[in-house]
C-alpha cells in the first residue's frame, strides 16, 4: 500500500501516545545508547495483516530502526509463529511498541474474521464484502485488511458509487424516482445500487434497471425467491446481522455479494505480542537503577 494512505494516521496515533515528553519510563531506565532486537510473535492463530504499518510505526520514532519480517500480509500463523524482528535503539522500540501492536492487532483482526467467513461460504457463489463502518482515519487500511482475509471490498468513500438507501429513497418519493435521478446525474462509469427491504421494492428496482440490489434484512426464503425473481439482471448482495453461524444458509440462495459490517466495527484483535530477544542482567551501576532484566545490547557510535 502506498505509504501516503496511512502515514498520517500513523503519525496521530504516536502523537497521541507520547504526548508532550515522550515515554517516561522507558527514558527513565533505557540508557540512550542501548541497541537491541525485539520480536513480534502471534499468540493466537489468525490471518496476519498490516505489516507495512507496523514497520513504519518504528522508523517514523527513529530512522535508524530496521524491521524483518517473517510473514507476509495474508499468510495464517499460529501461537507461537514469529512475526516480525524490530531492531535499532531501544528507546525507540519501546516508544513504538503499544502503537504498533495497536494497529498489527486490529488489523490482523480483520484479515481472520474475513477469512472465517471466507471459509464458510467456500464451495458457493458468493463473495464477502465489508461496508464503510470503518474506524475514521482507518479505512485504506482496514479494507487491506478485509482483501488479506480472502474478502472484497465495497465502495471506499460515498464519491466512487452510488448506493441508495432508505432515506434517498423516502426523500425522492420511491426506489424508481432515486434511480432516475441518479442515473442523470452519475457518469456512465458510476454503478448505482440501490437498498430494498421488501420482494415488491425488489421488483421496483429491477424495472428501474439498478445495477446492484442490496437486501437488507431478508429472511433465507426472501432471499431465495429475490435470487429467483431477479435471473441475473442484477447484482444481488445480502446485509443484516450476519456472522458466521448464519452466512452459509445466506451464501447458499445464490446471493452474490454477502456484506458485513462487523467485519470492521465489532472484530476482535488478534494477539501479537512484541517480546526484547536475548535478555540478560545488566550491572546496576551502570544503571544506576536495582538490577533489571535487559535483553543483549550494543551501544550504538558516539556522534
Amino acid at each position: 500500500m502506498i505509504p501516503l494512505l496511512y502515514e498520517e494516521f500513523l503519525r496521530a496515533a504516536l502523537r497521541e501516545d507520547l504526548g508532550r515528553a515522550g515515554d517516561l519510563t522507558t527514558d527513565a531506565i533505557v540508557p540512550a545508547t542501548f541497541t537491541g532486537h525485539a520480536d513480534a510473535v502471534g499468540r493466537a492463530a489468525g490471518v496476519v495483516s498490516g505489516l507495512e504499518p507496523f514497520g513504519r510505526t518504528f522508523t517514523l520514532v527513529d530512522e535508524r530502526i530496521s524491521v524483518l519480517f517473517h510473514a507476509a500480509d495474508g499468510n495464517r500463523v499460529a501461537p507461537g509463529t514469529p512475526i516480525a524482528r524490530v531492531s535499532g535503539p531501544l528507546r525507540a522500540i519501546l516508544a513504538a511498541e503499544r502503537t504498533a501492536l495497536n494497529i498489527l492487532g486490529h488489523l490482523s483482526g480483520i484479515a481472520t474474521a474475513t477469512d472465517r467467513l471466507v471459509q464458510a461460504v467456500s464451495g458457493t457463489h458468493a463473495a464477502i464484502i465489508d461496508t464503510r463502518k470503518t474506524t475514521p482515519g482507518m479505512r485504506a487500511l482496514e479494507k487491506a485488511a478485509v482483501r488479506h482475509g480472502g474478502g472484497h471490498n465495497h465502495r471506499f468513500g460515498l464519491d466512487d458509487a452510488i448506493l441508495i438507501k432508505d432515506n434517498h429513497v423516502a426523500i425522492a418519493g420511491g426506489i424508481r424516482r432515486a434511480i432516475e435521478a441518479a442515473r442523470a446525474y452519475a457518469g456512465h462509469l458510476v454503478k448505482i445500487e440501490v437498498e430494498v427491504d421488501s420482494l415488491p421494492q425488489l421488483d421496483e428496482a429491477l424495472a428501474a434497471r439498478a445495477d446492484i440490489i442490496l437486501l437488507d434484512n431478508f429472511t433465507i426464503d426472501q432471499t431465495r425467491a429475490a435470487v429467483q425473481r431477479t435471473a441475473g439482471r442484477a447484482l444481488l448482495e445480502s446485509s443484516g446481522r450476519i456472522d458466521e453461524t448464519t452466512v452459509r444458509a445466506v451464501a447458499e440462495t445464490g446471493v452474490d455479494l454477502i456484506s458485513s459490517g462487523a467485519l470492521t466495527h465489532s472484530v476482535r484483535v488478534l494477539d501479537i505480542g512484541l517480546d526484547i530477544a536475548d535478555a540478560e542482567r545488566f550491572d546496576q551501576h551502570a544503571l544506576g537503577t536495582p538490577a533489571i532484566e535487559f535483553p543483549v545490547v550494543h551501544p550504538l557510535p558516539r556522534a
